[in-house]
């Protein structure tokens, strides 16, 4: 499995962001895809996880209702939309695919190469 992040940019405080992880595996649709992301010095984050089907969904504590996160399995893609940002939202955002909806990083078998989000104040 192959991930390619993109979408990161830079936005003021209070905007929205989409990413988009595109997989280039046939066996997208059978894998849980979650977020995290890392800030300079800081260790990675867990951000919001979604199981196969997109019925489970899992959010870490900072971003809960602000970010959803979706998948299309037709277009082998999961989607992080991020509402409400602030500036402490700033780090590298990085998808990755796994067997099951978990918050760590070692539930995660394949990792995408991050896309970075600033967010100004």
């Amino acid at each position: 499995v192959q991930l390619q992040a993109s979408g990161g940019g830079l936005v003021q405080a209070g905007g929205s962001l989409r990413l988009s992880c595109a997989s280039s595996g046939r066996t997208f649709s059978s894998v849980a895809m979650g977020w995290f992301r890392q800030a300079p010095g800081n260790e990675r984050e867990f951000v919001a996880a979604i199981s196969w089907s997109g019925v489970y969904t899992l959010y870490g504590d900072s971003v809960k209702g602000r970010f959803t996160t979706s998948r299309d399995n037709a277009k082998n893609t999961v989607y992080l939309q991020m509402n409400s940002l602030k500036p402490e939202d700033t780090a590298v955002y990085y998808c990755a695919a796994g067997g099951v909806v978990v918050g760590i990083p070692r539930g995660y078998d394949y990792w995408g190469q991050g896309t970075l989000v600033t967010v100004s104040s």
